[in-house]
């Protein structure tokens, strides 16, 4: 079908004036003002234990139920009954192939049709990509979610590294842990996750929190209550744009050789 026709059948529903798509309780603690704002640009980030995929599918799940259409670009693998599984109404979910030389176009065209675009990050984004496809969801009003990597000092994924310059809120899954398996027997019943949410303007102090994601009843639900992480004693960094320096310090920070940004695959 084509991304047009595609864009015209899914049309967002939602009202004009209704600037925020709805979270599940769980999750409302990590998004400033308890949802996500319109226009706005996520990016969402694991380590080698993965996690990225779900919790981007969980904070969609409630506004597919609500009505609002999202777009999944580039993830061939990813099944439907994995996104039920975490509360995503699938008649509301579009799965769409994104040849790796025609992502930008592709992520772009849908941008004006659905509610949300969730889709993972080629390895190397050029920053006048970035910043293009972050002010086409701003203008569109709809909600850019990318799965991108952002691995900073010790290995550890970054809430703001994957996209400087443009992410409005960046999440990052620390640590995953499924649970259920025996020693050689059992099978698994949940998912514990550590996410860290950090961004600009109200998103700007980090928070904390552990999820089931799912838990074995099938939910995501809240392990541990949000916390706010300690003020930093260091002088206060700039906002998260190109060149800034990533949270607790290291190297490798800002646009790799060649004026690309460096993003690797999370899972």
């Amino acid at each position: 079908m084509p991304l047009a026709e595609l864009a015209r059948r899914v049309r967002p529903v939602s009202l004009a004036g209704e600037q925020r798509l709805e979270v599940v309780p769980a999750l409302s603690g990590l998004m400033p003002g308890g949802g996500i704002r319109r226009g706005s640009t996520i990016t969402v980030a694991s380590g080698p234990a993965g996690g990225a995929t779900s919790l981007a599918l969980a904070l969609l799940a409630r506004a597919t139920v609500e009505g609002s259409w999202c777009a999944v670009v580039g993830l061939p693998d990813l099944g439907l009954v994995t996104a039920a599984e975490l509360g995503v109404d699938v008649s509301h979910l579009a799965l769409v192939p994104a040849p790796e030389d025609r992502w930008m176009t592709v992520v772009a065209s849908l941008l004006d049709g659905v509610d949300a675009v969730v889709f993972r990050s080629p390895r190397r984004v050029r920053p006048p990509d970035i910043r293009r496809l972050a002010s086409r969801a701003r203008e569109r009003g709809a909600a850019l979610v990318v799965l991108a990597g952002g691995v900073g000092a010790r290995h550890q994924p970054e809430p703001r590294r994957a996209w400087p310059g443009v992410t409005d809120v960046g999440l990052a899954v620390t640590t995953s842990r499924w649970t259920g398996l025996g020693d050689g027997h059992g099978c698994l019943q949940g998912r514990q996750v550590e996410v860290v949410a950090e961004g600009r303007g109200a998103a700007a102090r980090p928070v904390r929190t552990r999820l089931w994601l799912p838990s074995p009843e099938g939910e995501v639900a809240l392990e541990q209550e949000v916390t706010v992480e300690p003020q930093a004693a260091s002088s206060p960094r700039p906002a998260a744009g190109l060149g800034s320096p990533p949270l607790g310090g290291g190297r490798g920070w800002g646009p790799a050789r060649g004026g690309e940004a460096a993003s690797s695959r999370a899972g």
